[in-house]
């Protein structure tokens, strides 16, 4: 099988040239070749890009979007018959990683895409760390239309930041959406799912990847969580809804940090509520008016072209 890496740009930074000698050291492992689309970088990013032999394909910035961009980049990669996505700030942790993701899809032909583990970075604070050992556990599972009950909202769960699917299992699913305000990797994992495709996770392919979210941000982050789950209801009502997931989160946080950071116990708490009250209140946009909406939302430009 033929296996392309597309990666979306926009003024990678200081990590950059890293992420360019350890991706491109994975990839000749099972020669994979490596699509950057630059959304008109200022910076270094393009050029760098080409100088490390990738293909690069600058787009205009107006123009990006998060499911959009992908789904118009899976639709030119013809000749692909595997595409990993990979963001610009998910740093390989071993040049096996790629590999493992294409060997599983290559050994299994019911799996439409599998994605791989995310480990903080060593500067991410304890409340950061927790969210991926929570979301990105050491054992490795398998999601199937059968079982969908057994893992409620995360049934669908993929990531944008680092999944490979199976290029025309997707595209027949339907592809990414055009009109995500994001997670536009759970709703290609949802349509995978609904049109008879299994998920996986390999808990052995991993990358470094973590944010460090204001309060200010995860509130509006998880406004948008809501308004996706309002205008994409379809996918709560093929899994179940998200309120359960959110339940054993907040325990499982507290659990980790009483153990490991105690002291962030207060903030851990203030930081819910905003992700609760965000969350709802998304759920509930269309009472609000534009212009509310629009400086609730961490992803503004979406709501300029979905109003």
């Amino acid at each position: 099988m033929r296996v392309c890496l597309c990666v979306p740009t926009l003024n990678a930074g200081k990590q950059w040239q890293a992420w360019l000698e350890r991706t491109r050291a994975a990839a000749q492992r099972h020669q994979i070749a490596i699509w950057v689309v630059d959304s008109t970088s200022t910076d270094e990013t393009p050029d760098l890009a080409r100088a490390a032999g990738c293909q690069v394909t600058q787009i205009d910035r107006r123009q990006f979007d998060h499911g959009g961009t992908r789904d118009w980049a899976l639709r030119q990669l013809q000749d692909c018959d595997i595409v990993i996505f990979l963001t610009q700030d998910a740093l390989l942790a071993d040049l096996d990683s790629l590999s493992r993701l294409v060997e599983i899809l290559e050994a299994d032909p019911q799996l439409g895409a599998v994605y791989g583990r995310q480990l903080p970075h060593q500067d991410a604070t304890p409340v950061a760390a927790h969210a991926r050992l929570f979301n990105y556990p050491s054992r490795s599972h398998r999601v199937t239309p059968e079982n969908m009950a057994d893992w409620g909202i995360k049934a669908a769960f993929l990531s944008n930041s680092f999944t490979a699917y199976r290029r025309q299992a997707l595209l027949d699913a339907g592809g990414f959406p055009g009109d995500a305000i994001l997670s536009e990797d759970m709703v290609a994992g949802a349509r995978l799912l609904g049109a008879g495709w299994h998920l996986a996770y390999c808990a052995e392919a991993q990358v470094y990847h973590s944010h460090n979210y204001s309060l200010r941000q995860e509130f509006k982050r998880y406004f948008d969580i809501g308004v996706l789950h309002r205008r994409q209801a379809w996918i709560l009502a093929m899994t179940g809804k998200a309120e359960g997931e959110g339940k054993r989160f907040v325990k499982s946080e507290l659990r980790y940090l009483i153990d490991q950071a105690p002291t962030a116990i207060p903030g851990a708490f203030v930081r819910n509520t905003l992700k609760y009250l965000g969350y709802w209140l998304g759920q509930r946009e269309a009472f609000l008016p534009m212009s509310v909406k629009y400086r609730l939302s961490m992803n503004r430009r979406y709501w300029l072209d979905n109003r």
